[in-house]
């Protein structure tokens, strides 16, 4: 049991610190969710998911985990996917049937970032883009910084 736990720990954080582009030697295990976590949500919770594809409900399932844990851009919420194995198409409609706020995910990978490492405002904008943030998000949540 022990060697289980302790296996989905350094799994958890191995996958955590692959999306949050950390040390890959830091295996901690964040505390709890990100305040981006408490915005990421279906955007109707009552909505009727029995016309989904069982595809499609697995890859929202999987976005929504993901959130729970880190920040991420569309783009790169849809790559990470697309690395767990699920098909484009899938990963695209996960990102858009949840109602994610991609400023305030901006604005939490920033402070993921600040947190981390020291960065000027323009090269953090530059870094928010490289992880797939458009130029607006990525220059809002850097200016959410400074």
């Amino acid at each position: 049991m022990r060697k289980t736990i302790a296996a989905t720990v350094i799994v958890a954080a191995a996958v955590i610190g692959i999306t949050t582009a950390c040390d890959p030697t830091d295996l901690s295990v964040p505390a709890g969710p990100t305040a981006a976590a408490t915005d990421v949500r279906l955007a109707d919770t009552t909505a009727d998911v029995s016309n989904l594809t069982s595809s499609q409900e697995n890859a929202v399932d999987k976005a929504s985990d993901y959130l729970d844990y880190s920040s991420f851009s569309r783009d790169g919420l849809i790559r990470q996917l697309e690395f767990e194995g699920f098909a484009n198409a899938d990963a695209t409609f996960a990102a858009d049937y949840l109602n994610i706020d991609w400023n305030e995910q901006s604005v939490e990978k920033a402070k993921e970032y600040m947190d981390y490492s020291s960065f000027s405002q323009q090269a953090l904008t530059d870094q928010l883009v490289f992880e797939g943030f458009t130029q607006a998000q990525a220059e809002h949540g850097a200016a959410s910084q400074f």
